[in-house]
């Protein structure tokens, strides 16, 4: 089962400093966090993303800004820079338009890594980034964080070897500085099978006394198919496209909807996920505030990086980085970060 992330606010000298730029729902972060990285500035454009990561991350500084104009030059020399970069431009579910996209904040990225010289970097992005098609631009990006003075390389990780019960490939670059570089391995998947729909989702569906739960429980067998967030532009609160909701009336779930609540104990047919359900199979903690309505809270579930792959991810970056570490004092949520020099 996926591990429970939920640390007290780290802010002592075995952590590290970390910024997240497009934090969405804090996913990444919470992953990050729990592998050691103490998170300074989380900056997302979407307004309940932002209240999302202020009740969890109450001391961090969290930015509502658009990624153009936000201001990171008071993180200079921070040790992981970390991003879930927009996923239209690459979706296979978009029309993959790539760098012609206007939601594509990769550029935006570089200059903010550019101006910010983290000693690491970590982005998550879709599957589709990998196609032959991106090939030309997964090498101008690699070279310009070459010329940067970093080593970068890219991996597809699947949640459900790190634990999650659900079937979600995603992509992620990782770069270091070249000292570092060499030092760096991907984390082997986990040796376990992490429980079916029915397993995971037992308690919940049945918390209103539904009736049939343990019969839907036998059928809802497998782990899930991918969560679809959906984007600003389209998606509604609905488990995605007609061959996910197909996957998900295998499993006895009607994803055409996003319930309110559990189903009511004479309740029949397919139940619908609630978005707290929807948010335990993505690898949240159920302790997890999500704002907003139930359509801008399940948009955030949807589109999360599952906290146990990056918290995999997190661990190998940790232990690289801290061969050297370079120290930020931190006083207040509204202060500005001063850096030393390194140890």
């Amino acid at each position: 089962m996926a591990e429970q992330l939920v640390l007290p606010f780290l802010n002592n000298s075995t952590s590290l400093t970390a910024v997240e730029l497009c934090a969405g729902a804090g996913g990444q972060a919470l992953g990050l966090h729990s592998a050691g990285f103490q998170p300074l500035a989380l900056v997302d454009d979407d307004q309940n993303c932002a209240a999302t990561l202020r009740e969890n991350f109450k001391e961090a500084n969290v930015y509502l800004e658009d990624l153009r104009t936000w201001n990171a030059k008071p993180f200079e020399g921070v040790d992981l820079l970390a991003a879930g970069l927009p996923c239209p431009p690459f979706s296979k579910a978009g029309k993959q338009l790539g760098s012609d996209d206007e939601r594509n904040l990769f550029p935006v990225a570089l200059e903010i890594i550019d101006e910010v010289k983290p000693r690491g970097i970590m982005i998550e992005n879709v599957p589709g980034l990998l196609e032959p098609r991106f090939n030309d631009f997964r090498s101008e990006l690699q070279g310009q964080l070459r010329k940067m003075g970093y080593a970068s390389v890219w991996n597809l990780l699947n949640a459900c070897n790190y634990g999650v019960s659900q079937l979600r490939p995603r992509v992620v670059l990782v770069a270091l500085e070249k000292n570092l570089a060499s030092d760096f391995s991907w984390s082997h998947p986990l040796e376990i099978t992490p429980p079916t729909v029915g397993e995971i989702l037992y308690d919940l569906m049945a918390e209103n006394g539904w009736k049939q739960v343990d019969e839907w429980k036998q059928k809802a067998n497998r782990i899930a198919p991918t969560l679809v967030g959906g984007s600003k532009k389209h998606g509604g609160p609905d488990l995605g496209p007609t061959r996910a909701k197909k996957a998900w009336e295998s499993l006895g779930v009607n994803g055409h909807l996003i319930a309110q609540s559990a189903p009511q104990p004479d309740f029949n047919g397919n139940p619908c996920l609630t978005v707290r359900m929807c948010a335990r199979l993505q690898g949240f903690p159920d302790s997890w505030f999500f704002s907003g309505k139930k359509t801008a809270a399940y948009r955030q579930v949807g589109n999360a990086f599952p906290p146990p792959v990056a918290a995999s991810v997190g661990r190998e970056l940790f232990r690289v980085l801290t061969t050297t570490k370079k120290v930020f004092a931190v006083s207040s949520r509204s202060s500005r970060y001063a850096t030393s020099t390194y140890k």
